[in-house]
C-alpha cells in the first residue's frame, strides 16, 4: 500500500458510445458512457444524479428502462437497479455492440451476427436469453432499431448496405431491403407511420417508407463523412436533425425538403447520438470530444441556439494546478481550453471565456480552433488578489505575448502582457510574486521582463551585463519563482546557469551552473529551496541563501514530466515518462515512496492541505485525483505507508469508486467483508514504541468511574417526598388503620401476564449467569483471544452501569472449600484481569483503562486478596503496569528537563 491510493477520476462526460435517454413521470433523463462506468444526467439542468460503478472493460452499448440501466461490455451484459448491479447476462461469445430496449425484452446484437433476447422482469431469476437469432455470415449488423406500430418486428442495418426485417417471435426474416450501394450507419423510427431515417457512410440520409419500399426522400451533406446519428423531431415540427463524423449537425425541414440550418462546429469530433426530447423544441447531441449538448429551436428564423451543456477537455490536458484551497482545479489541454474543475462538485466546473469566440469566429467565417488561444504551456496563479483584478498569468506555444486572466468572472482579462516587443520571442515561463502585484516572464530569447497586473504595464527587466547581449540568459529562460517577500527573484537557464537577482533593484546576486541542460525548475517559499531538473533526469535541491546544492535525488530512467513541494515543504513529487512517480523526503534526503502506472503523468500537483495529489496523463482526457492514505488513516498506522526504494504498480483512478460486484460474487464479499473486520480486530494496533493510544472518550465518562460513589452522595434527595394532602376523587385507594392515604395501583390482565413473564425471566437469569450482553462479550473476546469488541462494547456503557455490572460478579459466599470451576463469579473476574493484562501490554484505550481498573479493585479488592489463582493475575497486572508507568514517567522526565533547559536559557 502507498502514501497515495487511486480515488477518482474527473472531467469525463461522454464517449464515442450512444446515449441512452428514459422518461420518468415529467423528467427526463440521459444515460451516458464515460469508460468502464456510466453516468446519469437530469435533463433539466444537466446535474448528474447517477455514476455507476466500474466495469472490468468499456462500455460498448448501453439501454435503459425506468430504474434500470443495461451495460454491454466485452461479450457480458450488466443489468443494474440503478446504481446497483443485479445480474450479468453472459451468452454471446464475441464483443456485443448495439443493445435495444424492445417492450419487455432487451436485443442485443454482436459482432458475429448473432441476436440474443433477453427478459429483464425477472432479471435476477432468467439469467439465460430467451431467444437467439442468426445472421447470415455476409450480414455485419451495424444497427437496429424498431418501427412504431410494428409487432414484435425489429430493423436491422449492415456495413455490406442492405436492410433487413425480422419478426422477433418466430425468429424468421420477413422482408430484405436492396439499400444505397453504401453501408448503413444509423436509422430511426420517424413519427409517420412506416416512415424511417436511414444514414449512410456516403454522407446520404435516406427517409423511406418502409411499407412499400420506396423512396421518400434523399437528402445530401455538404461535409465530407458519413452520417453517423438522425433524430426526428416529436413537437409537431416537420425536422430531421442528423450528425456527421465532421461534428457539424444539419437540420432539415420534410416539408419543404430543403436544408433549413446548419450547426457548424458543433462537436470537435464526430457526432455519436441525436434526440429530440418528447414534445419540445430541443436536440440534445453527444460526440467523442467529450461533451453533452442541448440545443432549443426558439428563434425567430427558426435555427437553434445551445441551450445548456457539460463538458471536458477534448485533449490531454498538460499542465494543472489546485485553486481555492483545493477545492478547485485549473488545467489546460491541447484542445487550447483553460477549464476549471470542482473536485466537491461535478456541477461547478466551467471552460473559462476567451471573449465571444463564438461570434468572431462567425463574422470572420473561420473556425473556433482557429480564434481561440494556442494552447497553454505554463500558468502561475495567485488567490490573493482574485477580487481585485486579474491572479492568473498564461503562456502559450509559440506565442510571444502572455495573457491574464480574472477567476473571479471566470474570464479573460483586457491586458496582454508583451516582453521585450522589439524582438519578440514565444514566452516559456511565468510566476507571480506572493503578493499578487505582479507578474514575471522569461521568453525563449534569454528576456525576463516584470509587468504589473493591474495595469498590465512594464516595471523592467532583468539584464545580466556579464552576458554578451542585453538579456538575462544566454538562452532560453526554463523556469522564473519568486520568494515570499518579494526580495529575490530566481531564474533558470536552459544552458543549467542559475541566477538570484534583487526583485526591486533587478540587479544579479548571486549565480551557479548545474553542469547540464535544465528542463525545469520548482521554488518552495517556504523553505526557500529550489528544485531543478536537467536532462539527465537527476533531480538537485539548492539553499537559494547559502547558494549550495543540499540534497541529489536519482532514480527516474526517462524525461521528469513535472514536479511539486508540498505545502510544509517536507516531499518532493516527481514524474517522469518512465511511468513512475516517486516521492521524496528532503529532510531524510532519501525515497519514501515510488508506484508505476501504465500511461505515463504529464502533470501533477499536490494539494495544499496535501490530502489529494491531482494527475494527468498521457492520452488521457479526464483529471486523476489520489488521496493521501496518511490524512484519512489512523496515526498509529501512518508508519506503515510507503514502498521505499521499491516501485509499486498501480492502477489509475476510476471514475466511479464503487467497484463491480455481481450476484455470483455478492455471498463472497459478504464473507470477504466479515474475514477483513474479524482480522482487523484479532491484529492489535502497533503504537509508536513507548507512547499510549487514549480513548478519545469525553473526560466526564471515565472520570466518573473514579468519582461515583461521591456522585451518589451528592445527587441523594435532601427531603424524602411529601405526600398530597388531597388526592382526586377518582384515584382508587386501599383503606388503612392509620387514616393515610395509599392508592391501590390498577393492573390489567396484559399486566398481569407482563408481570408472570418477568418473574420467569428472573428464575432463568438466575440458573443461566450468560444472560447477561457484558458476560456474553467477555466469553467470546475470551475464546478469540481478543477484546477488542468487549472494548467498544464497554466504551459505550455509562458509568453507572459499567459499575452496576461489575458489582453484578462480587462474590457473596467467601467459602474457600468450593472449587474455584463450580465459581462462575471467580472465572469472570479472572478473565476481567487477563483482559486488563492485555490491554495495559498494548497501551490501548489507556486512560480509560486506568479508570476501570481502579473501579474494579474498589469492588472486587478483596476478592483478589482471598482467591489465590486471582493473586497471581493480579501479580502480574502489577509487573506490566509498573513497566509501562516507568516508560510513561521516563518520557515525562524527558520533558520536563527540556522544559528547564528552555526556560534557563536566553532568548
Amino acid at each position: 500500500m502507498g502514501i497515495f491510493e487511486p480515488f477518482r477520476a474527473i472531467g469525463y462526460i461522454s464517449t464515442n458510445v450512444p446515449f441512452s435517454v428514459q422518461r420518468l413521470g415529467t423528467e427526463t433523463f440521459v444515460t451516458v458512457s464515460v469508460g468502464k462506468a456510466f453516468q446519469i444526467y437530469n435533463c433539466a439542468k444537466l446535474n448528474l444524479v447517477i455514476v455507476g460503478p466500474q466495469l472490468p472493460k468499456k462500455i460498448r452499448a448501453l439501454a435503459s428502462y425506468r430504474n434500470y440501466t443495461f451495460a454491454a461490455y466485452g461479450q457480458d451484459i450488466a443489468v443494474f437497479k440503478r446504481a446497483h448491479q443485479v445480474a450479468t447476462w453472459a451468452g454471446h461469445k464475441a464483443k456485443v455492440n448495439h443493445l435495444l430496449l424492445f417492450g419487455e425484452h432487451i436485443l442485443s446484437t454482436d459482432v458475429k451476427g448473432n441476436v440474443f433476447i433477453w427478459a429483464f422482469k425477472g432479471v435476477t431469476e432468467n439469467l439465460s436469453p430467451v431467444g437467439h437469432i442468426s445472421l447470415e455470415s455476409s450480414f455485419t449488423p451495424s444497427c437496429i432499431m424498431h418501427p412504431d406500430t410494428y409487432l414484435n418486428k425489429v430493423i436491422m442495418g449492415s456495413q455490406e448496405g442492405s436492410l433487413q426485417l425480422w419478426n422477433i417471435s418466430t425468429k424468421k426474416k420477413l422482408y430484405e431491403f436492396k439499400g444505397w450501394n453504401a453501408a448503413i450507419c444509423c436509422c430511426v423510427s420517424s413519427p409517420a407511420l412506416d416512415v424511417v431515417g436511414v444514414g449512410c457512410s456516403d454522407g446520404k440520409v435516406h427517409v423511406h417508407n418502409i411499407r412499400y419500399d420506396e423512396e421518400v426522400v434523399t437528402f445530401s451533406h455538404s461535409t465530407r463523412g458519413s452520417v453517423t446519428a438522425l433524430a426526428f423531431s416529436t413537437d409537431g415540427q416537420p425536422l430531421l436533425a442528423s450528425g456527421g463524423s465532421s461534428g457539424v449537425i444539419s437540420i432539415w425541414n420534410l416539408e419543404k425538403r430543403r436544408l433549413q440550418s446548419i450547426i457548424g462546429e458543433a462537436h470537435d469530433c464526430s457526432i455519436v447520438s441525436l434526440h429530440f426530447l418528447a414534445n419540445e423544441p430541443v436536440l440534445m447531441s453527444s460526440s467523442a470530444d467529450n461533451s453533452l449538448k442541448m440545443w432549443i429551436f426558439d428563434t425567430t428564423d427558426g435555427d437553434p441556439r445551445l441551450l445548456r451543456f457539460r463538458s471536458g477537455h477534448s485533449a490531454p490536458p498538460l499542465c494543472i494546478k489546485f485553486y481555492a484551497n483545493g477545492r478547485h482545479i485549473l488545467s489546460a489541454g491541447q484542445d487550447r481550453a483553460f477549464r476549471l474543475f470542482s473536485v466537491i462538485q461535478d456541477q461547478q466546473s466551467r471552460e473559462l471565456s476567451q471573449r465571444h469566440v463564438c461570434k468572431r469566429a462567425k463574422k470572420l467565417k473561420m473556425k473556433e480552433a482557429e480564434i481561440k488561444l494556442k494552447p497553454v504551456i505554463a500558468f502561475d496563479v495567485a488567490e490573493i488578489r482574485e477580487r481585485d483584478w486579474c491572479n492568473v498569468v498564461t503562456c502559450h506555444v509559440d506565442t510571444p505575448q502572455a495573457y491574464v486572466w480574472r477567476l473571479q468572472n471566470f474570464v479573460i482579462g483586457e491586458h496582454v502582457l508583451t516582453p521585450c516587443p522589439q524582438d519578440p520571442t514565444p514566452v516559456k515561463t511565468c510566476a507571480i510574486s506572493a503578493c499578487g502585484n505582479f507578474a514575471v516572464l522569461g521568453n525563449a530569447g534569454g528576456w525576463i521582463e516584470r509587468f504589473n497586473l493591474q495595469s498590465g504595464i512594464s516595471r523592467g527587466s532583468y539584464i545580466d551585463v556579464s552576458e554578451r547581449k542585453p538579456c538575462a540568459h544566454n538562452g532560453e529562460v526554463v523556469g522564473v519563482a519568486c520568494d515570499s517577500t518579494n526580495t529575490v527573484m530566481i531564474s533558470a537557464g536552459f544552458y543549467g546557469d542559475v541566477k538570484v537577482w534583487d526583485f526591486k533593484g533587478r540587479e544579479v546576486k548571486s549565480r551557479w551552473e548545474i553542469g547540464c541542460s535544465l528542463v525545469k525548475i520548482v521554488y518552495q517559499r517556504s523553505n526557500g529551496l529550489l528544485a531543478t531538473v536537467a536532462d539527465d533526469f537527476v533531480i538537485r535541491v539548492f539553499d537559494v541563501v547559502s547558494l549550495k546544492m543540499v540534497r541529489k535525488f536519482e532514480g527516474h530512467s526517462d524525461r521528469v514530466t513535472d514536479m511539486c513541494f508540498s505545502e510544509d515543504g517536507k516531499w518532493l513529487l516527481t514524474s517522469s515518462m518512465d511511468g513512475t512517480l516517486r516521492i521524496w523526503d528532503v529532510i531524510l534526503a532519501q525515497q519514501i515512496d515510488a508506484i508505476h502506472v501504465d500511461v505515463s503523468i504529464t502533470a501533477l500537483s499536490l494539494s495544499p492541505n496535501m490530502d489529494v495529489l491531482a494527475t494527468t496523463h498521457v492520452d488521457q482526457v479526464g483529471v486523476y485525483l489520489w488521496v493521501n492514505q496518511e490524512m484519512f488513516s489512523a496515526p498509529a498506522k501512518a508508519g506503515s505507508y510507503g514502498s521505499g526504494n521499491e516501485v509499486v504498480s498501480v492502477n489509475l483512478p476510476s471514475i466511479s469508486s464503487v467497484k463491480m460486484s455481481t450476484d455470483g460474487d455478492s455471498d463472497n464479499s459478504k464473507v470477504n467483508s466479515v474475514e477483513t473486520h474479524d482480522t482487523y480486530h484479532s491484529i492489535p494496533d502497533q503504537q509508536i514504541p513507548n507512547l499510549v493510544t487514549l480513548s478519545l472518550l469525553p473526560k466526564t465518562q471515565w472520570q466518573s468511574l473514579i468519582n461515583l460513589d461521591l456522585i451518589k452522595e451528592r445527587n441523594k434527595p435532601i427531603e424524602p417526598p411529601k405526600k398530597p394532602e388531597k388526592a382526586p376523587f377518582f384515584l382508587p385507594s386501599i383503606p388503612t388503620l392509620s387514616g393515610e392515604i395509599v392508592f391501590k395501583p390498577r393492573e390489567s390482565a396484559d399486566d398481569k401476564k407482563d408481570l408472570q413473564i418477568a418473574e420467569t425471566e428472573k428464575t432463568q437469569e438466575k440458573s443461566d449467569v450468560l444472560v447477561s450482553q457484558f458476560l456474553q462479550y467477555l466469553l467470546s473476546s475470551a475464546e478469540k483471544k481478543n477484546f477488542a469488541a468487549f472494548t467498544d462494547y464497554v466504551k459505550g456503557l455509562s458509568a453507572s452501569s459499567l459499575d452496576m455490572e461489575l458489582r453484578m460478579l462480587q462474590i457473596v459466599d467467601d467459602d474457600d472449600s468450593q472449587e474455584p470451576s463450580n465459581r462462575p463469579e471467580l472465572q469472570f473476574i479472572e478473565l476481567l484481569l487477563d483482559y486488563f493484562i492485555q490491554e495495559i501490554s498494548f497501551k490501548n484505550n489507556f486512560e480509560f483503562l486506568q479508570a476501570m481498573i481502579r473501579l474494579f479493585l474498589k469492588i472486587h479488592g478483596e476478592s483478589v486478596r482471598r482467591q489465590p489463582v486471582l493473586q497471581q493475575k493480579a501479580c502480574k497486572l502489577l509487573e506490566i503496569q509498573s513497566t509501562v508507568w516507568q516508560s510513561i514517567d521516563y518520557l515525562f522526565q524527558s520533558t520536563r528537563c527540556m522544559v528547564t533547559f528552555l526556560s534557563n536559557s536566553q532568548f
